[in-house]
């Protein structure tokens, strides 16, 4: 038996929901695994990783991690991987490559996990349930994950908007950007951030797109500290909501910036960001509907 593991990126916060709202993209990490006698990793095409071995592969060591969880012997297999999710940008790379390892454990040993067990699982392993989730299920996913990694999430499958993505020739590692928040906040000011995640997580069920560009530009949480850490932010930003979009966010922890526009001026958009930003890859995707998904070959 072989499969197809298709797994898609996301991204996470949309300004204000830090650490815990998703959105699953149309852009995936693609592994084709056949159990054989022992590990072997084929990488094809950009976005893969160059300098890796088995044992310190991502995918392995979680499929390893979760087989071990399970009290079970994780069997060798051949794996060719192919990715549309570029490394540290703030697309959930890392994210795909957990909840991958995670079912190539499920497949190999046969776990038979359910959506809950991934769920816990792979937000276990990131620390958070943003990313994590959204490529689980697909969508939007507003979630909570207690002390003891029960994860519980509101899904909204059908998210009728496009995105644009604007990705720098550069890396920012999520411990970076972590780095430059503060580590408290007056009250008044918590009040203040808190109240913004409410509306844009409201706005986001109410599909209500003026107010979810409203409130993913009021974000006080991060962005305000990690601003200084990404090329042209401000520039984009502007540029985005002069040309129609609802709204412009950091994607994750960035570098990467993403703005929700209307399907109608998608293609319209994407050229112009081009034209004025030619030192980022512009990209436009749309959700992912579906999360992951195995297809037996």
């Amino acid at each position: 038996m072989s499969w197809q593991i298709k797994v898609p990126g996301s991204t996470a916060n949309l300004g204000p929901g830090f650490d815990s709202i998703g959105l699953g993209l149309s852009l995936y990490l693609t592994l084709h695994a056949t159990p054989q006698k022992e590990w072997e990793f084929i990488h094809q095409g950009a976005h893969v990783p160059s300098d890796t071995t088995v044992e310190n592969h991502l995918i392995y060591q979680i499929a390893k991690q979760v087989a071990e969880r399970y009290d079970k012997e994780l069997p060798g297999c051949h794996v060719t991987m192919t990715s549309e999710l570029p490394l540290a940008r703030g697309v959930g790379s890392s994210a795909a490559a957990i909840v991958a390892g995670i079912e190539l454990a499920n497949l190999l040993c046969d776990l038979q996990l359910t959506t809950q067990d991934k769920l816990n699982i792979s937000s276990q392993i990131e620390g958070h349930p943003d990313n994590a989730t959204a490529s689980v299920l697909g969508g939007l996913t507003i979630s909570s994950m207690t002390k003891d990694g029960i994860v519980d999430t509101i899904h909204v499958q059908d998210v009728d908007v496009a995105f644009i993505l604007f990705i720098p020739d550069t890396e920012l590692k999520t411990a970076d950007a972590r780095g430059v928040l503060p580590t408290q906040l007056e009250r008044p000011y918590a009040v203040q951030a808190s109240a913004a995640a409410n509306m844009l997580a409201a706005s986001l069920i109410a599909k209500d797109y003026e107010r979810i560009g409203r409130y993913m530009e009021a974000d006080l949480f991060h962005e305000p500290f990690r601003a200084q850490l990404i090329p042209n932010y401000a520039e984009i930003r502007q540029a985005a909501k002069q040309s129609g979009a609802y709204g412009t966010a950091l994607s994750g922890a960035g570098p990467t910036l993403i703005s929700i526009i209307p399907t109608t001026i998608a293609d319209e958009f994407a050229i112009s960001m081009q034209k004025q930003f030619p030192e980022h890859r512009i990209v436009l995707t749309v959700a992912d509907r579906h999360g992951i998904a195995v297809t037996p070959l």
